[in-house]
């Protein structure tokens, strides 16, 4: 038998991830047969030479559209269709990458409470929808990571305590020390639900419909990459990791951009560009600036990350008329390495995030912000802090 140290280049990188991820958690045999898994799930030739390092997959004028499957409708067609008209008409000479919002079945968050991520919602269209409109523009798609619907058919064997899906979430003890977790919510992080096995109490960073993973089962990792090669296989070229800083749980943590979670993405990266080599991966991270510049690593994570700090930075230049803060945060920012690249943008779907802020604009500026939003008639989402503090985390205007 060939021992693990005179297997091949890509071999060892992925087994070198799993070993720093689980190597407490698995012995060194079933982390050897779980690469062989990894590599055959990705169809990757072990023998193959790994993508050259810091180079770009773009170029300065490539132009992304993110919208939802049913933003345009038309009577007689499907959402997905009239999107892929919509874009042939009035877009085709100006972008060239498009981010459709997650487009598969779900239950609540417009979308980001997945049921089944192998399915797309066919109140939207089909994979047929998806392959056309990847043909002509590089499609970017939702991985949504962090967690699943608790209506889907995974949770509702994790009831039943058998069938697939069954240990797929992350659960604990009713009196774990959760004080110092940090969410982008207020609810309650713990949500008790009553299985075969008696009240569990399954953690749900977002919502009570929003049950995250486990994955320190290695299992909820080979599905996972068995959804990254399906949607490889389906079109989709750049992968937006959803949530992806809360990815990780250890008792006694904040629980946010953990180095389990660094070390993830850098496997998951690894995967990809062996198995696809113009993929690319961007980290949606909506966290202060300094903590989202670490989702580069060593330009072996994100190829992308969104540049979060610059709508609300932008937004407090137009309202207060002075570019002092955007102008600094500016001058501070360090150049992306080859190979990497800031994803510019000045809203989402989900409004304007306030914790890229933090640290560049004052309490007091902040606070300004806020109120004339609100004078204006925005809404105020609101998360829980270390402790329970109730802080803003968004303007949804």
């Amino acid at each position: 038998m060939t021992s693990t140290s005179e297997r091949p280049a890509v071999f060892q990188n992925v087994l070198y991830h799993l070993n720093t991820v689980y190597g407490e958690l698995k012995d060194p045999e079933m982390l050897a047969a779980l690469t062989n898994e990894l590599l055959a799930i990705m169809r990757v030739n072990p023998e193959a030479q790994s993508p050259q390092p810091h180079q770009n997959k773009w170029q300065a004028s490539d132009i992304a559209m993110i919208t939802y499957g049913n933003s345009v409708l038309k009577t007689g067609e499907s959402p997905l269709q009239t999107l892929k008209h919509f874009l042939d008409d009035y877009f085709a000479d100006c972008i060239n990458t498009v981010h459709i919002l997650p487009f598969f079945p779900y239950c609540s968050d417009d979308g980001f409470a997945v049921k089944d991520f192998f399915q797309v919602n066919p109140e939207l269209g089909d994979w047929g929808d998806i392959n056309a409109i990847a043909k002509d523009y590089r499609l970017m798609a939702d991985l949504v990571i962090n967690h699943g619907s608790s209506s889907s058919q995974w949770f509702q064997n994790f009831i039943a305590g058998q069938g697939e899906g069954h240990d797929f979430f992350y659960t604990c003890e009713a009196d774990t020390p959760v004080s110092l977790v940090v969410r982008p919510r207020i609810t309650p992080l713990l949500r008790q639900t009553e299985t075969a096995q008696g009240i569990k109490h399954v953690w749900c960073t977002f919502s009570h419909e929003q049950v995250d993973f486990d994955f320190r089962n290695t299992e909820v990792l080979k599905t996972f990459v068995k959804i990254i090669r399906f949607y490889l296989d389906q079109g989709v070229r750049l992968f937006r990791l959803d949530a992806v800083a809360f990815l990780w749980k250890q008792a006694g943590t904040n629980c946010l951009n953990l180095p389990q979670t660094h070390e993830l993405i850098r496997l998951l990266r690894l995967l990809i560009e062996q198995a696809q080599s113009d993929a690319v991966i961007i980290t949606e991270t909506n966290i202060p600036n300094r903590e989202n510049l670490s989702y580069f690593g060593n330009a072996n994570e994100a190829h992308w990350i969104y540049n979060f700090s610059l709508p609300p930075l932008l937004l407090n230049t137009l309202i207060s008329g002075n570019c002092r803060y955007l102008r600094q945060w500016l001058m501070s920012m360090p150049p992306a390495q080859n190979g990497t690249a800031y994803f510019n943008f000045i809203a989402s779907h989900d409004g304007i995030g306030l914790r890229p802020a933090e640290g560049l604009l004052t309490d007091n500026e902040i606070a300004a912000l806020i109120s004339t939003m609100q004078g204006f008639g925005g809404e105020i989402s609101w998360r829980a802090a270390e402790n329970g503090i109730k802080k803003p985390y968004e303007i949804n205007i």
